[in-house]
């Protein structure tokens, strides 16, 4: 099955005792495609072509795949032509979009020929992802969920976390291509579990976010200059990557550098209380949080980054704050 021909074709490259530079020439010969290049599609992909990987690319926007020939990628103009690659990565925004690149008018698994392997990293539902592996197997295609951790900044830095499930031989498989674009990667389990932590993850995001534009505003209002509050929270034990790389924006308010918008992230909420409902979790805090990111939503704030929400508690508290113009690191760089 799947994992079987996948391993039949890398066997060189690590199923068998095989040296370790003739599994780097294995590797550095097989056949990578990408679907979608987004923000973070696009910074994952050009990590996977520095590293010297040969990488196809096809993206519904052509404009936006331009650019990665200068680092060696082969830009094809129809989804169904990436079905020769021995590996196929996808990474999009809904459920809905996943099943449409895969499978709708001119799929990537619509021909007679197919890719060994799809790995997708979109965000996407437990119930939707186990469709999909239903499908992609039956044809004899094997299928890993593989999210990840941080936004497109992280994914340049080189610091993403990816967490992937489904078959645990198929992860061995791919685990190379993984490492050539995260600082850590790791294998939770069988089928859509993958899936679950990234529902996890993202709701505990939104709760994070929400939790930390409350407080700073609290403090600003208070009399705390907000760069310096911020400044504590980081250096402090509630301090994370995540609060560090956020700091800039919040401190200066350019909400136009779009990491992740709040309707995204509503998504998210949703697939999160969804989650909650259907294996009996209460999710108390999640659930205002998703409130909160809601009504943010429906004042409109569609291309900009969900960080916005600072301006709006703070107007919901009476409080006018400004950009500081500051030069304020976020972390990420070595």
């Amino acid at each position: 099955m799947y994992p079987g021909r996948l391993c039949s074709t890398l066997r060189d490259s690590g199923c068998d005792a095989s040296t370790t530079h003739e599994r780097g020439d294995t590797l550095m010969s097989k056949k990578i495609g990408w679907i979608g290049l987004g923000r973070m599609g696009e910074a994952m992909v050009t990590k996977l072509l520095k590293a010297g990987h040969a990488v196809h690319v096809w993206n519904r926007t052509a404009s936006k795949a331009a650019h990665l020939a200068e680092y060696g990628a082969k830009i094809e103009t129809n989804k169904i032509d990436l079905a020769s690659c021995d590996v196929v990565f996808t990474m999009v925004s809904t459920t809905d979009d996943l099943k449409e690149v895969l499978f709708g008018p001119g799929g990537l698994v619509t021909g007679a020929k197919k890719p060994q392997v799809v790995v997708d990293s979109s965000s996407i539902s437990q119930e939707g992802s186990a469709e999909i592996r239903a499908q992609l197997e039956g044809m004899g295609v094997g299928y890993l969920c593989t999210p990840v951790s941080g936004n497109a900044k992280v994914a340049k830095a080189g610091k993403l976390l990816t967490v992937s499930s489904g078959p645990k031989a198929l992860y061995e498989q791919v685990e190379p291509y993984l490492q050539a674009m995260a600082r850590k990667v790791m294998w939770v389990g069988e089928g859509e579990l993958a899936r679950i932590w990234k529902i996890a993850h993202n709701t505990m995001f939104g709760v994070i976010i929400q939790n930390l534009c409350e407080i700073t505003v609290l403090a600003e209002k208070a009399g705390i200059p907000r760069n310096v509050f911020l400044e504590s929270i980081n250096d402090s034990v509630l301090g994370s990557m995540y609060t560090r790389y956020k700091t800039p924006v919040l401190s200066n308010l350019n909400f136009d550098q779009v990491t992740f918008t709040p309707k995204l992230l509503l998504k998210d909420m949703d697939l999160g209380m969804s989650a909650a409902k259907a294996h009996g979790v209460p999710m108390p805090s999640a659930a205002a949080t998703r409130e909160s990111i809601a009504r943010m939503v429906g004042h409109g704030h569609d291309n900009v980054d969900f960080a916005i929400l600072l301006q709006e508690t703070a107007n919901d508290a009476g409080l006018q704050i400004k950009p500081l113009n500051l030069q304020i690191p976020d972390g990420l760089s070595s």
